[in-house]
């Protein structure tokens, strides 16, 4: 008789753990637990903190609210001027309406997932292959608002996209980067055309003023001859020209006239 009152508290008390530890439930603060009672679902989300469900009739599906990094892998794309591409992306979302992202989608994850593969190669299809590796941010804002709209039904925001990495064909970098040396060449040729055009003006407007000051010719001959001996530190031997003296011989001759006038 013992015995038989022993087993029944047992039981009696494994009962009251099971009916306790299915009543009482803790939410973390960015948590939400999602409430069926007899299979309809409450109009409102239970917590954060403790909640209190009715034993058999209540069941609670948690719903996390904190933001998610999905990756999404690599997707083959022919962008729009039919150049094969591999293109893979990050999305960041998180759950709005935790009711919606349990009753309308089966697997609100996988179903995120899957519409970015979607709207990645379907957008990307529209672009060219210079606007898919120049004009990203504006791509990649194109692709959050239309994710953002598909996932809205679901209670989902879809807040940024990413595109990581663009992998193309060994071909395509071959003549991408043929095409940018022949870039650099032509802005250095046109660089040096014009600084040669620049230099020819500086060069005709000395001339100028030299040809209205030959003085100006010996003076700047000087100068050189100063700069060169200034950085190399040796012996320069160099011609004389005539005209460097040709000022001192008119006025040797100016001072010659003049003393025969006075004779």
């Amino acid at each position: 008789m013992i015995g038989t009152s022993v087993t029944m508290f047992f039981f009696l008390f494994l009962f009251l753990i099971f009916i306790l530890s299915s009543m009482i439930k803790i939410v973390r603060e960015y948590e939400r637990g999602v409430v069926f009672r007899l299979g309809r679902l409450l109009p409102q989300p239970k917590g954060p903190g403790l909640i209190l469900l009715i034993p058999i009739i209540d069941r609670m599906i948690r719903i996390s609210l904190r933001t998610v990094a999905m990756d999404v892998p690599p997707q083959d794309v022919i962008t729009k001027d039919n150049v094969s591409v591999k293109v893979n992306a990050v999305i960041f979302f998180r759950v709005m309406d935790p009711g919606k992202a349990v009753v309308d989608v089966e697997d609100y994850l996988y179903a995120t997932s899957q519409m970015a593969q979607t709207t990645l190669r379907s957008i990307l299809g529209q672009a060219d292959l210079d606007e898919l590796l120049s004009a990203r941010e504006k791509i990649n804002n194109e692709l959050q608002v239309i994710l953002d709209r598909r996932t809205d039904p679901w209670g989902i925001k879809v807040s940024n996209v990413e595109i990581k990495h663009v992998d193309l064909p060994q071909e395509m970098q071959r003549a991408i980067a043929r095409q940018a040396e022949a870039e650099r060449d032509r802005r250095a040729k046109v660089i040096n055309a014009e600084g040669e055009f620049q230099a020819s003006h500086r060069l005709a407007e000395a001339a100028t003023v030299i040809g209205d000051h030959p003085m100006a010719l010996q003076l700047r001959f000087l100068q050189t001859l100063t700069e060169v001996a200034t950085e190399n530190n040796s012996t320069i031997v160099f011609p004389v020209p005539i005209d460097l003296f040709e000022p001192f011989i008119r006025t040797k001759r100016a001072e010659a006239l003049k003393r025969e006038n006075k004779e």
